[in-house]
């Protein structure tokens, strides 16, 4: 073989190689910080165990499913968890100035809320894929509301848990870039967040029952019913939902959560609550403590004294195996039969309620708006 045939050789066996090389170096960027980082900032909790933390309540019964109900429930998903057509979406709403109170549902988990006089941004994932690996795994069902830019400047990340439909490394780099925004979640996801290179000065995390003032704002990290991890290994970071309270006004924020009786104990230490913003997508048998269903979060919002609730966590990543609008119906149902004050927005939709109950009949969008599934 002549020198250059040998050239020729090595260079198209070395390419694939460093190939998967890149690609193994840009999956491990976005799964986070090392177990060696998380365990120094997670070791000493009181509710963790050798670093591993854990729910204070014991699993619910799981349904027992074969491989052939596996594999129904897996080609279900692709015909009734997407939407007939495209995704209608609202025009996003730019204020000069935050209002007293105000939230914008971005898609997902993510909104952007206004309380008295701060712009706090929640789970914000703009990438295609909520997943660490590029073109696998979860694909968004419609595009972002508007570019991260069209937000303007935020004073606050807040962040719920670091599963990937909620914590997007691209998006959060970037919004580290191009905003002053302190970052803030529950112990561990700081420790993502300084491994991907944000200063630690834009860095808070707490613990379970901990309280932090931020840029005029009181938040406080609640317990709530979840798991966490981004790699093989489960549970190596903290989960958590937020209470953000400014002078007037004070909002839940569940995160992922599944039906629990912390919620009770939220509302009765720490409520009520102007708005609540709780997940009602990515349901199943097979997980019933991971994800509350309509229902349930329902149920939770009562339980947790709030005055208007927001359902999220349905509509942008297909994660369950349900109809694609079923948790919209089911959570309408449930609350007029509850009578709880209900908003159902199309994603980008500003909503104000700074003017108080007075004003929600106008100010509260109920009706369906979305497609139906094919």
């Amino acid at each position: 073989m002549s020198r250059l045939s040998r050239a020729a050789t090595l260079a198209a066996l070395t390419a694939p190689l460093l190939g998967l090389a890149g690609l193994g170096l840009h999956v491990r960027r976005n799964m986070g910080a090392s177990r060696a980082q998380l365990r120094r900032v997670t070791g000493r909790s009181p509710n963790a165990i050798n670093g591993i933390f854990a729910n204070t309540e014991p699993g619910l019964p799981r349904a027992k499913a074969s491989f052939w109900m596996l594999l129904n429930m897996l080609r279900s998903r692709t015909t009734e968890g997407v939407p007939a057509g495209p995704v209608p979406l609202a025009p996003l709403e730019r204020t000069p100035e935050p209002a007293a109170l105000a939230v914008t549902w971005l898609g997902h988990a993510c909104v952007l809320l206004e309380v008295d006089g701060s712009r706090v941004l929640v789970d914000p994932v703009w990438s295609e894929y909520a997943t660490p690996v590029p073109r696998l795994g979860p694909r968004r069902l419609h595009p972002p509301v508007a570019p991260l830019s069209a937000l303007g400047e935020i004073d606050l990340v807040l962040l719920t848990h670091d599963h990937y439909d909620h914590l997007d490394r691209p998006t959060v780099l970037r919004l580290a870039r191009d905003t002053q925004a302190v970052f803030v979640g529950p112990l561990g996801v700081g420790a993502h967040l300084r491994a991907w290179g944000i200063p630690g000065h834009r860095v808070v995390e707490r613990d379970w029952d901990d309280v932090v003032q931020v840029r005029g704002l009181t938040l406080t990290c609640l317990e709530t019913r979840h798991f966490s991890g981004r790699g093989i290994r489960r549970n190596t970071t903290l989960w958590a939902a937020w209470k953000v309270a400014g002078a007037r006004h004070s909002v839940y924020l569940g995160g992922d959560t599944g039906p629990s009786r912390v919620h009770a104990r939220t509302g009765a230490e720490h409520g009520p609550f102007d708005l609540t913003v709780l997940p009602i997508g990515a349901y199943a048998d097979l997980w019933p403590d991971v994800h509350t269903d309509p229902e349930q979060a329902v149920a939770a919002h009562r339980d947790l004294r709030g005055q208007v609730l927001l359902p999220i966590h349905w509509a942008t990543f297909n994660l369950g195996f349900h109809p694609w609008d079923e948790p919209a119906a089911r959570v309408r149902r449930a609350a007029a039969a509850q009578g709880v004050l209900l908003a159902l927005p199309r994603p980008g939709r500003r909503i104000d309620l700074s003017e108080g109950p007075a004003t929600y009949a106008t100010a509260l969008p109920t009706e369906p708006w979305w497609p139906t599934p094919r």
